[in-house]
């Protein structure tokens, strides 16, 4: 089975980019859909953005299109989540996920322990 850790969160202004990692151990990267969920304080958890295990089809929430973008460096086995102009309401915990269905289901099988993520107004 895969390990999941993520990486790359921390407190920015409005307006700012971060990009998150997630660093596959155990098996590749490339043998799982993958997806980026965030959960924020009194909010349910929602998925973020996604990509299939061919590493071709990739999806977004409509909040974060045209500002978030999913990748994968099946040579770093690893998953990235570039985020630019953030915003206060994209504050929350993410979650890197994983599940070796060609598409990631609703509950993928493996997750990270999340990186916190603070927008800042």
């Amino acid at each position: 089975q895969v390990q999941l850790v993520e990486s790359g969160g921390g407190l920015v202004q409005a307006g700012g980019s971060l990009r998150l990692a997630c660093a596959a151990s155990g098996r590749a990267v490339s043998s799982y859909a993958i997806g980026w969920f965030r959960h924020a304080p009194v909010k349910e958890r929602e998925v973020v953005a996604t990509i299939n295990r061919l590493g071709g089809i990739t999806d977004y929430a409509d909040s974060v299109k045209d500002r978030f973008s999913i990748s994968r460096d099946n040579a770093k086995n690893a998953v990235y989540l570039q985020m630019y102009n953030l915003k206060p309401e994209d504050t929350a915990v993410y979650y890197c996920a994983a599940d070796p269905a060609a598409q990631l289901p609703h509950v993928p099988r493996y997750w990270g322990q999340g990186t916190q993520v603070t927008v800042s107004s």
